[in-house]
């Protein structure tokens, strides 16, 4: 018998919810008998919406959150004041091992706080990046940091590169993942101070195989599994990454849809458009897990469909299944906290 991943699901957090959520919690049981979704939300909301559908749901539970926290809410008083909140609710539950993972499309930086305060860091883990999936040529690519810690040191950086190797060889099952750094050039001798001395650190790091630096030009072609870099400009490429996709996709379907000509070429081609467009489509990725700590946090996009968020909730399966954490413990050394650290 397989054993049952508990997922604790933000059903206030995002644009869509609790709609979307709910929908993904419904579709994401039905079509697997090894998930188990807490439901944490406004009780009777999440009850309205999850009456709508007559499938079995005796593998969802509500759990009444009645506080919900606001996207422009400063993070940290959020996170201390509304105890009774979806995401704090939610992250209490992982904390108290009651689930497996938490996932939200909520608050960015109330899931980067209350993932560090409330679920809490390995023992060894500096800072906990945040790791989105990105499409490329040849399959995926982790970009390790894209939004967590703006102002990373190289020791972080380190750690990043060796938890998104980790990530990659165990639930891609990627052999030996190629790591890079970010960098404006190939040369070692290029880069601003942190990638500087970060370069020599990932040279010598006999955990991961590190393959030099990356431009941003090479990172859709594939070129580096992990994609190492502060969250600065994780984000950046990110968000460009994603208004460049959706872009795109809009100015060819506009090209294919111009004449009579073209739209027959394109219905004889929609096949293959449609296999690859879905390719690069962001949302067949689930969201961006908060590696390194005691329990799973996985943070969606704020705009999050019911398709991401099943995507997400079965990413979740497979980070239990393979025991990330269990594999990060063993690879990441305890640091000597700094004045930083302790802050």
């Amino acid at each position: 018998m397989q054993e049952i991943t508990k997922i604790a699901l933000d059903a206030m957090g995002g644009d869509n919810a609790p709609c979307e959520v709910v929908k993904a919690a419904v579709k994401a049981t039905q079509n697997r008998d090894d998930i188990f979704i807490y439901l944490v939300g406004q009780e009777d909301v999440v009850n309205e919406e999850l009456a709508k559908y007559t499938e079995d749901k005796s593998r969802i539970q509500v759990v009444d959150a009645p506080e919900v926290i606001e996207m422009a809410e400063p993070p940290v008083m959020a996170i201390r004041k509304k105890k009774n909140s979806s995401i704090v609710v939610g992250m209490n539950l992982v904390k108290k091992k009651e689930a497996d993972a938490f996932v939200s499309a909520g608050s960015s930086g109330a899931i980067l706080v209350g993932g560090q305060l409330i679920v809490g860091r390995i023992k060894g883990v500096e800072r906990p990046p945040l790791a989105p999936l990105l499409p490329t040529e040849r399959g995926v690519s982790l970009l390790i940091d894209c939004g967590a810690n703006v102002d990373a040191r190289a020791s972080h950086l380190v750690q990043f590169a060796k938890m998104g190797s980790i990530y990659m060889e165990n639930v891609l099952g990627v052999e030996k993942p190629k790591v890079a750094i970010v960098n404006i050039g190939a040369e070692e001798e290029k880069g601003n101070a942190l990638v500087k001395e970060t370069y020599p650190l990932l040279k010598a790091c006999k955990d991961i195989n590190f393959v030099g630096s990356i431009e941003a030009r090479d990172i859709p072609k594939g070129e580096a599994d992990v994609i190492v870099c502060e969250a600065f400009t994780g984000n950046v490429i990110l968000k460009l990454y994603e208004g460049l996709a959706s872009t795109l996709i809009g100015v060819i379907k506009k090209g294919l849809m111009s004449t009579l000509i073209s739209k027959i070429g394109a219905a004889m081609a929609l096949p293959a458009l449609k296999g690859t467009l879905k390719a690069f489509d962001a949302s067949e990725y689930g969201g961006a897990p908060l590696l390194g700590l005691n329990g799973l946090v996985v943070k969606a996009h704020g705009n999050s469909t019911a398709k991401e968020l099943t995507n997400a909730i079965y990413q979740c399966v497979s980070f239990k299944n393979k025991d990330i954490n269990g594999k990060i413990k063993e690879h990441i050394t305890e640091v000597t906290p700094s004045s930083e650290d302790e802050a």
